[in-house]
């Protein structure tokens, strides 16, 4: 019977998830659970995968974002019952490594950043220069923390305390995330919530990840040289693909550029 159904053969299939660039709530090209969700659906869910590899390469961002995604993942390969392994490229940092902390193993590239287990929140204070140009900002609102931190008024303490409060819980989350998922593989003697950041090697050694290696050598070695890959991502709408959203995007790439510097890349 298997002579004329050939089929029956053939070689196990990984399903590729490509998450690379900003995590990010919008349609500007960001990385989403709603742009995603879809795709990762399918990658778990069509042609029975023997595993779900994640090509990360991305520097943060949304932390609400960053675990939907890592939730969503989660979900399906228990479901499924599917290991994931997650592939490190340029960079796995802040909202980054926490899409990596979804897959049952990391693996990393020697020059691969990872790390960045922190909690940033950036503005700019504008209130000095309004005054200098003779224009008064004027602010009306119902609740007295509605205006909180508005960068055209000069800054109160109590709401610096604010959102340090706020800060210090998302960081909580965040480190309970990296917690639960690694375990017992992090180095218990070294102190990997401060923000900083390591090289593939370094993050190996500190329980950040589990090994050296890149996506398809590994899955070959895994599955055999004629494993099938399937790859699944974000796709962008027709009117962004023919340069519609021209601006719009324009902005995006400056936003993400400048993230990926932050890590020198």
């Amino acid at each position: 019977m298997k002579t004329w159904l050939p089929f029956l053969n053939r070689p196990p299939s990984v399903a590729v998830i490509r998450l690379s660039g900003m995590i990010s709530q919008g349609a500007r090209g960001g990385l989403s659970d709603e742009s995603l969700a879809p795709q990762i659906e399918k990658a778990f869910r069509r042609g029975k995968p023997a595993a779900v590899a994640l090509r990360i390469n991305s520097p943060g961002g949304s932390p609400v974002q960053s675990s939907l995604i890592a939730a969503r993942i989660r979900r399906l390969a228990e479901e499924k019952n599917i290991p994931v392994i997650a592939f490190v490229e340029d960079v796995a940092a802040s909202g980054g490594y926490w899409l990596a902390t979804a897959a049952d193993e990391i693996l990393a590239d020697e020059a691969s950043v990872l790390g960045s287990i922190g909690v940033i929140s950036a503005s700019f204070g504008a209130h000095v220069f309004l005054a200098r140009q003779g224009i008064e900002r004027r602010v009306y609102t119902a609740g007295e923390s509605k205006s909180m931190l508005d960068p055209f008024r000069p800054e109160k303490e109590e709401d610096v305390e604010r959102i340090q409060r706020v800060l210090g819980e998302i960081h909580e989350t965040f480190k309970a995330q990296v917690t639960r998922r690694r375990g017992a593989k992090l180095a218990q003697d070294a102190d990997l919530f401060t923000g900083e950041i390591w090289l593939g090697p370094r993050a190996r050694d500190l329980g950040l990840i589990d090994g050296i290696g890149h996506l398809v050598p590994e899955m070959k070695k895994r599955f055999g040289d004629k494993v099938r890959f399937r790859v699944y991502g974000p796709k962008k709408g027709l009117l962004s693909r023919i340069g519609a959203l021209v601006l719009d995007q324009t902005a995006t790439t400056i936003e993400e550029r400048a993230a990926f510097a932050r890590f020198g890349l």
